[in-house]
């Protein structure tokens, strides 16, 4: 199958490309460039590219292909508070604009990276299956929300829109993000000696490993129409529902001689939910997740005391998203909404 995936350079992107390849298709990836040079490690080979803002995708990018893989947006709650129009414009109406190019051009399949986030504060004495109400807390939430409503207008006998409601992922890739949770526990102790929460920890979070992720996304491909057609699916395990300072202290095990310290605004967290991911299990019974929370720490910690880390490097913009897309727009590379110059 060939397959376009979108932000392929990104965090999740890079890992993504590597599997799909591994599967057997045939991938080209589209980027802007945003995070170019901001790398833990040295990235694979890289694939075929098409150099451009997911805003000004053409008709002529999405030809020829068989499906997208849609991972492009700006990618957690604080990029969205920089300026919810651009989160709109990025994260949702881009999305809808390629979605509706490449339903023209004859691709079949688009799989969309939704989040667990839409769930926003939820009761946490019973998970969350996909038929819950949605209560999306912030800009970037609200857009993922808002996409699956209008991809969903796009699905017909020919075009088959599925929405992969991601868990908080985590675990090395070579574009490392350092600004979610778990990531950020075991930089932060293994360059401070400290596993420090910034809330209080008692809040529910879903966790979800990058290559267990695109492993979902590479199923999704391959799935029967009739099960997964327009479709939302939870994407994680059951039992990878963890409060935050049970997290906290697999880091503690992990990283030697570090212990567990609460941040001076330490506060409780509003976004707190858990997760049922039954329908994926039950529709993908062969899918194979691979990793869990002690794995995955294992897995950053060793990547971390390869590199050539710092905490200068740690708290700087190669690996913080927002930093990096701060540093882009103070130093006249990018205008305020986020065009190269």
């Amino acid at each position: 199958m060939r397959v376009l995936v979108t932000g392929h350079q990104g965090y999740v992107g890079v890992v993504m490309t590597s599997v799909l390849q591994e599967a057997g298709h045939d991938v080209v990836g589209l980027d802007t460039g945003f995070f170019e040079g901001c790398d833990l490690y040295p990235p694979k080979a890289p694939v075929p590219t098409i150099e451009r803002d997911v805003r000004e995708v053409s008709a002529q990018d999405v030809e020829g292909f068989n499906a997208i893989v849609h991972l492009a947006a700006l990618s957690n709650d604080p990029l969205g508070h920089v300026n919810p129009g651009l989160t709109r414009d990025i994260n949702q109406e881009a999305t809808i604009r390629i979605a509706r190019l490449a339903k023209a051009a004859g691709a079949e399949r688009f799989v969309f990276a939704s989040s667990c986030s839409l769930y926003g504060a939820s009761d946490t004495s019973a998970p969350l299956d996909e038929t819950a109400p949605t209560a999306p807390l912030t800009p970037y939430a609200r857009s993922k929300v808002e996409s699956e409503v209008e991809l969903a207008k796009l699905a017909d006998d020919n075009f088959s829109p599925v929405y992969m409601r991601n868990a908080t992922c985590y675990g090395a890739s070579a574009r490392m993000r350092a600004d979610v949770v778990l990531n950020n526990l075991v930089c932060w102790a293994v360059l401070t000696g400290k596993v420090r929460l910034q809330s209080d920890g008692r809040s529910w979070r879903p966790l979800l490993h990058v290559e267990d992720m695109s492993r979902a996304f590479c199923a999704m491909l391959s799935a029967p129409r009739e099960k997964i057609h327009n479709q939302a699916f939870n994407v994680g395990r059951n039992e990878h529902n963890y409060i935050i300072r049970d997290v906290a202290e697999v880091v503690h095990k992990t990283v030697p001689n570090c212990e567990v310290e609460f941040a001076e605004e330490a506060s409780a967290d509003a976004r707190s939910y858990r997760v049922d991911f039954t329908k994926l299990a039950t529709t993908l019974p062969d899918l194979d997740f691979r990793w869990d929370a002690e794995k995955g720490a294992q897995q950053v910690y060793d990547a971390v005391r390869a590199s050539d880390m710092t905490e200068k490097i740690f708290l700087g913009r190669r690996h913080i998203r927002l930093n990096q897309l701060k540093y882009l727009m103070e130093s006249g590379k990018l205008d305020d909404s986020l065009h190269w110059v």
